[in-house]
């Protein structure tokens, strides 16, 4: 099964935790970014506001850890399942931008 799956998302960075290393060498953090918008949806303007788990790897990963809280950003990524057992929804993050937040 193929399918289009990205995620373009705008917003601050509201928590970041420890920058840590995988079993396999790869550099990973987690992260939580808050997005604040307004949409247009059913004929009508409607505030967005929502708090994004997300898990960043590598280049991505050190730039995210050395960031301060509440710093403006634009990421890019893709949405997968928190783990096997959990079916959440967590973004991972493939590009990110910095100053270009809500």
């Amino acid at each position: 099964m193929s399918g289009e799956n990205r995620v373009a998302l705008a917003g601050r960075l509201v928590e970041v935790g420890a920058l840590r290393t995988t079993p396999g060498g790869i550099a990973v953090v987690q992260c939580k970014l808050r997005h604040e918008s307004e949409c247009h949806e059913a004929g009508k303007d409607r505030k967005v506001k929502a708090e994004v788990d997300s898990i960043a790897f590598e280049a991505q990963a050190r730039l995210i850890a050395a960031a301060a809280l509440d710093s403006a950003l634009r990421v890019e990524g893709f949405l997968c399942a928190k783990s096997a057992r959990s079916k959440k929804l967590v973004l991972h993050i493939t590009n990110v931008g910095f100053g270009q937040g809500d």
